[in-house]
């Protein structure tokens, strides 16, 4: 994830009070003035919950001895989570007004954690694991952040291992710096040459905190007139856009914090509105509780749409797991269910208010706050909380009293389904170990790597979340594991090569960076050097990588494993562009001998040998008049056999 600036941090703090302060320069409760909190952008951080406090703690013991947990996020003080750019995940800890470490989620190892000069002034004192005594001549060169040096290196703790987090003190135990040991702390010790600690945080600073406690009601408390005014903006804006809109009104309700703020507010309003819950069919038992507790709690109407039964695992043996980059999943378990509801309940239309915020993502940043929804013909979506953070939405939540999902006090910072191929592999680790549902898709997975061939990485990394997967999650495990991220091609069977290639399309609506996807898969794994040739057709540059199995050519993307993405700017095109690409397919795997393409083609780039199609591929002048009518493509043979249409 790329560092973005979505908008203003709003998270002040007032050191004198020891509370969270939203925009207000000075402390509504004591005068004094807020200092700006140091989170890295996007800063939509959110409430520490026990779930997180805990596995804070437990990794300051583990590092550094017994008890500088609670020293480093002291019992009953407010701390704070900030999601932070990394591989996987990566989490800021905010404790007192200071950041005092960072988790970072590493991919095949689980949580690291990565102490901050702020935290390694609360424990150096007490530590009795993780320390390395600097001699005093090295501390200026650490301070200009340069690395410690062996030959400075007084004492260390014997137990360090190289790759472990350390902090560098004085023999007073000052604090120097942190950083990463490069050798064990005997090693440290014992030689005369080389890096003892690569030097991570290195600039002196003074230490922030307070032994002042407080609760989350508290702080509510201090912030009552910041969420009031927010509050009431929101109903205005409820109020106004039912009024440019004669449609009937809903509530978009996932289960998630932001949806339920949304919810709360349009009740704020003076509201009753009708609550539209998409169950996908993957959600977690917990979100779907939560749903019908809180429809029921307020006396709301619920409509819930759900797809068929079998529209998600009945779909895999067609297209395989769904990924970031081949999200077919959406099309079947939630924007074909919400196009469902929307033409049964409200054939005319319908006004939608959605928990949407900018700081989620580039995407929702650059959209209005009223929109009309391509992907939903009809729909008119709204976002009462477009400009809130995070923090927003949860002191907005406390302020209400409100129960939320549960998921958030287990390791979640947003919710949607159990198996989302978007999640961050620490999501899916917290899953894992608490959902009763992710024992089924993890006896998919590895039954389809091993029906396949795919090697042990595909699962422990997550590669199943990506046809693709981005060359920084492919260095990021080559740093891990020390080599190469083996190609992962789907393992073909011979017996099955020889058959027709036939071509299911999943149709619906899926929100891409051009406008508009379509989805396929193909019946069998293909051999994409004999489809390259005939691609030419399709795009003027046609690109072939053996190693990932992957031929692209213009805005089409053909996996040789056997599936296919379109994406255009418009949805005409992208059916267009997929209609050319099966018939492609059918002249590189199906041709029926016919020759009408041939006949059809202008620069006799096509001709017929042995009964079928061939081309010159450097003849293809991209005329595209080679595509129409084919018996291949109108007859393609034992489509309902396998449960394929073209």
């Amino acid at each position: 994830m790329a560092m973005m600036k979505l908008g203003k941090n709003h998270l002040r703090w007032c050191l004198c009070c020891n509370l969270p302060i939203m925009e207000r320069q000075n402390c509504p409760v004591c005068g004094n003035a807020t200092v700006q909190t140091e989170l890295t952008p996007p800063a939509d951080a959110r409430p520490a919950f026990d779930y997180d406090l805990t596995r804070v703690r437990e990794l300051t013991d583990a590092c550094f001895g017994p008890g500088c947990g609670d020293l480093l996020v002291p019992p009953g003080h407010l701390a704070i989570m900030n999601k932070a750019p990394a591989i996987d995940r990566m989490e800021e800890v905010l404790a007192d007004g200071a950041v005092v470490t960072t988790l970072r989620y590493d991919l095949g190892a689980g949580w690291r954690f990565i102490i901050r000069t702020q935290g390694a002034l609360r424990i150096a004192q007490h530590m009795t694991k993780g320390y390395v005594i600097c001699d005093p001549g090295a501390v200026p060169f650490v301070q200009q952040n340069r690395n410690l040096m062996a030959p400075g290196v007084q004492d260390a703790d014997p137990e360090i291992k190289a790759g472990d987090e350390v902090i560098i003190v004085t023999a007073d135990r000052g604090v120097v710096g942190t950083g990463t040991a490069k050798m064990d702390g005997p090693a440290m010790v014992r030689e005369d040459h080389g890096v003892a600690v690569k030097t991570r945080w290195h600039k002196p600073e003074g230490p922030v905190g307070s032994p002042t406690a407080h609760t989350w009601e508290e702080a509510v408390a201090a912030n009552r007139a910041v969420i009031e005014k927010r509050r009431d903006e929101a109903i205005g804006f409820i109020k106004n856009t039912m009024a440019k809109h004669n449609l009937p009104t809903v509530v978009s309700f996932s289960g998630g914090k932001d949806s339920l703020a949304t919810l709360l507010l349009t009740m704020d309003a003076g509201l009753k509105l009708p609550v539209l819950f998409i169950n996908t069919g993957l959600e977690f038992d917990e979100t779907v509780q939560h749903v019908h507790d809180t429809a029921a709690r307020h006396g709301l109407e619920l409509i819930e749409e759900k797809p068929a039964d079998d529209a998600f695992f009945g779909n895999l043996v067609y297209f395989g797991p769904p990924a970031k980059d081949f999200r077919w999943c959406c099309k079947t378990n939630k924007l074909g269910p919400t196009v469902h509801a929307i033409t049964e309940h409200f054939p005319n239309g319908v006004l939608s208010f959605i928990g949407q915020r900018k700081y989620e993502s580039e995407t929702r940043n650059a959209k209005p706050r009223v929109w009309q929804n391509p992907w939903t013909p009809g729909q008119v979506g709204a976002s009462p909380i477009q400009m809130w953070s995070a923090m927003h939405v949860w002191l907005y939540l406390f302020y209400k009293k409100e129960p939320y999902n549960v998921w958030y006090t287990r390791g979640l910072d947003r919710i949607g389904c159990f198996l989302c191929p978007a999640s961050d592999m620490a999501d899916l680790d917290a899953v894992s170990q608490a959902s009763g549902r992710y024992p089924q898709w993890d006896k998919y997975l590895t039954d389809y790597a091993t029906k396949h061939g795919l090697p042990p990485e595909w699962k422990n990394y997550g590669l199943w979340r990506w046809k693709s997967a981005p060359q920084s999650v492919k260095d990021e495990i080559k740093r891990i594991t020390g080599k190469e991220v083996p190609p992962m091609k789907i393992k073909r069977d011979s017996a099955q090569d020889d058959g027709p290639v036939v071509v299911r399309v999943q149709d619906g609506y899926s929100p891409c960076t051009l406008g508009y996807s379509l989805e396929a898969a193909l019946s069998r794994p293909i051999d994409l050097k004999v489809l390259k040739p005939f691609a030419h057709a399709i795009g003027w540059v046609v690109n072939l990588d053996e190693k990932e199995d992957i031929l692209t050519a213009d805005y089409i993307t053909v996996y040789g494993a056997g599936s296919i993405i379109c994406k255009a700017y418009v949805e005409n095109d992208a059916r267009m562009h997929m209609d050319e690409t099966i018939q492609v397919l059918a002249r590189a795997f199906n041709c029926v001998g016919c020759g009408l393409c041939a006949a059809r083609c202008q620069g006799n780039a096509l001709y017929m040998e042995n009964g079928r199609v061939h081309i010159h591929e450097d003849n293809c002048i991209f005329c595209r008049k080679c595509f129409g009518p084919c018996p291949a493509v109108n007859f393609a043979p034992d489509q309902k056999d396998q449960g394929f249409e073209t």
